[in-house]
């Protein structure tokens, strides 16, 4: 490979890579179809994985569609009215509701530590070196990832000489690039030690217990035991989390995810009194609607309503008067959503930033009336008549994330977006 080509394949982060390959793949081999492609191929191909694979996997094939087709000098056949059609046809007919990750909860944070500190000592003491290294390794991954509220490509990619133990203090991890890195400047995080589930002592122990100097933090582990000098998998996460909530004897956690350390830890702050902007900064998070998709604010909110219900309930009734319906009430004829978006381009060169920021915002935002949230041009505020012609509110925000997804990958760029109500923090991605 020359340095051109490096450079290029580095541009390009690891998963979005893979992902876009697998993709193309799946449109080629597996089901049969040829590149460059047709509209009415990729319609085809559509028609017949819908309701099968989700919207969101539908519209990242169109993605890398799209993106092949561009790369290569081809028409891009996902612009076409037909596809578009055919992708709106799909969400009217298979729209479903995003599915949140299930948060880990503390309480079964603490059952699974005590198993794993169980486990580990019991297979110590029988000389078993799979039993005894799999529950150390397993314990540190745990705790690091919700206390860190890591991605599990952050934490199979943590290397051990970015760790640096601080005495009594905690620790740092340094993590060289993550999803949310776009810079590719790096970013270290502090961890504290704690008196109970500590992350600190369990990631200390695991080290010096499989004697690691270098190379990734978690890795394999052979069935005898040895340990590997590959790092674990990033999919392979959700297989070790139900094989632990399975051993530990969990059954309402079966379901967990890779998300599911994320979304446990920020539930856990947000119940313990957190406030969104110091989890933002904990966490890493740099726009607030993808904090808030973390947060299960239910609970808390269900709390604050019951106080404020307790404070003004009439004496000597335990019946709150509801006011007589009025007799005219008035709607608001629109909706303003907050759009997230990041641009990115495919290879070093970014002269395809400026041309797709100005299609998304000339075009494709101005139908909505956008204003800027922000001075990078990440942040806007649209507003959709809740009355159209065009369909339902859900089917013309899934039409816009299409088309600025279309937008940017015709000027050679990743795109990242979400739209969020700030009313009623409903998501849109």
């Amino acid at each position: 490979m020359n340095d051109l080509d490096r450079y290029l394949q580095a541009a390009t982060r690891d998963n979005t890579r893979k992902s876009y390959a697998q993709a193309t793949r799946h449109f080629e081999v597996e089901w049969g179809g040829v590149l460059p492609a047709t509209p009415d191929m990729v319609a085809r191909y559509l028609a017949q994985f819908a309701g099968t694979l989700a919207n969101n996997t539908l519209r990242h094939r169109m993605a890398a569609l799209s993106r092949w087709h561009s790369v290569h000098g081809f028409v891009d056949p996902t612009r076409s009215e037909l596809v578009k059609q055919t992708l709106k046809g799909i969400r009217a007919v298979h729209g479903a509701r995003v599915q949140q990750a299930v948060p880990l909860q503390i309480t079964h944070l603490q059952e699974l530590d005590a198993w794993l500190t169980t486990t580990s000592a019991r297979a110590k003491a029988a000389q078993d070196r799979l039993g005894e290294h799999q529950a150390l390794r397993d314990r540190a991954l745990l705790l690091v990832g919700f206390w860190r509220a890591f991605r599990s490509a952050d934490l199979v990619s943590l290397q051990v000489r970015d760790v640096a133990f601080d005495g009594t203090d905690g620790m740092t991890l340094h993590l060289a690039h993550s999803k949310g890195d776009r810079g590719y400047e790096g970013r270290t995080y502090g961890v504290p030690a704690l008196s109970r589930l500590c992350p600190v002592r369990a990631l200390s122990e695991w080290l010096r217990v499989a004697d690691l100097h270098d190379g990734p933090v978690f890795r394999r582990i052979t069935r005898w035991g040895t340990i590997g000098s590959q790092g674990l998998h990033p999919g392979s996460l959700v297989a070790v989390l139900r094989r632990l909530v399975s051993g530990a004897g969990i059954p309402e956690a079966a379901n967990l995810t890779s998300h599911s350390l994320r979304r446990g830890l920020a539930g856990w702050a947000n119940e313990n009194g957190w406030d969104l902007k110091s989890l933002m900064a904990y966490v890493g998070w740099k726009d607030m609607s993808t904090a808030l998709r973390y947060v299960d604010v239910r609970p808390t909110a269900a709390a604050r309503i019951e106080a404020g219900l307790a404070s003004r309930e009439p004496a000597g009734s335990a019946l709150i008067a509801l006011p007589a319906p009025a007799s005219a009430v008035a709607t608001p004829d629109r909706i303003a959503l907050d759009l997230t978006l990041l641009l990115s381009s495919y290879g070093p060169s970014r002269r395809g930033l400026p041309p797709a920021r100005k299609h998304i915002e000339s075009i494709t935002l101005a139908r909505y009336r956008a204003q800027h949230l922000d001075k990078d041009g990440s942040r806007y505020r649209l507003r959709f008549d809740l009355e159209s012609p065009d369909g339902t509110l859900d089917e013309r925000v899934a039409e816009l994330l299409d088309e600025l997804h279309r937008a940017a990958a015709g000027n050679n760029c990743y795109l990242e977006a979400s739209l969020k109500d700030p009313a009623s923090k409903r998501c849109w991605d």
